[in-house]
């Protein structure tokens, strides 16, 4: 969950998050709004003053989530989307207990998305819930599922069986 901060907007920064929001772009990379600056420093400014001011959370290097304008006090968006965004559509998938509970095999909902990946390892915490990052060598069976319009990989119901 994402905490707004009470500062108010300048008016530049109303026209950049007017025009992600526009785009429908709630993650976004530093080249999508690049247009809106003279140089690489003023975008970094804007980007830490938005993070300060909690209407931006930084994904990862290179990636950041758009709080959106409407949000008053907190924004929450679903960790399936989120590790979709994290490693941009390929090369993971969702597994462990996050994925039987998916599939209905479990009821208890879980409070670590372990995400299966051949490049990242360890844990994080991103917009309130916590990603464990497991290394392999080899993918296991993985289907692509989709969640308000945005699909992500997950184990199969058969693989997610294990967890149970």
């Amino acid at each position: 969950m994402v905490r707004i901060q009470k500062y108010g907007l300048s008016d530049k920064e109303v026209q950049v998050i007017s025009f992600l929001e526009s785009k429908s772009k709630r993650f976004f990379k530093r080249e999508d709004i690049c247009s809106f600056f003279n140089n690489y420093n003023t975008l970094t400014l804007f980007l830490r003053r938005l993070l300060l001011k909690g209407r931006v959370v930084r994904i990862s290097k290179r990636k950041y989530f758009l709080v959106p304008i409407y949000a008053k006090k907190s924004w929450v968006e679903h960790s399936f989307i989120v590790a979709d965004e994290l490693f941009d559509g390929k090369d993971y998938y969702i597994g462990g207990k996050a994925a039987a509970h998916y599939w209905g095999l479990i009821d208890q909902i879980p409070t670590v998305i372990d995400i299966f990946s051949k490049t990242k390892q360890g844990t994080k915490e991103i917009l309130g819930t916590k990603f464990c990052f497991r290394r392999i060598r080899k993918f296991r069976d993985f289907v692509e599922k989709k969640i308000k319009e945005h699909s992500f990989l997950i184990a199969t119901k058969k693989e997610s069986r294990k967890w149970i």
